[in-house]
């Protein structure tokens, strides 16, 4: 699975991962979560949503799966990410 795409949206970087396998695109939940909220700390956000959502049973979230992808400091961290369709 390749893991270093990036994608723009409005000027801001998403990362993506193509599965081949199964013909899907991977995207970093909290790249998204920030060009959506123009939030100052967007993990923090994500870390806080996913609790709420969790605790209303909200099926979302265990639709997350980690992967490790390449953060801002070059490394690669696990991240959660989503396909596009949920």
């Amino acid at each position: 699975m390749g893991n270093d795409n990036i994608l723009l949206f409005e000027d801001q970087k998403i990362r993506t991962a193509w599965n081949e396998e199964i013909e899907e695109w991977y995207f970093s939940v909290v790249d998204v979560v920030a060009v959506l909220t123009e939030s100052k700390n967007p993990a923090a956000y994500w870390r806080k949503l996913k609790q709420r959502m969790k605790k209303e049973g909200n099926e979302t979230v265990t639709n997350c799966h980690g992967l490790k992808m390449t953060a801002a400091d070059g490394k690669k961290r696990m991240t959660d990410v989503a396909t596009g369709v949920q």
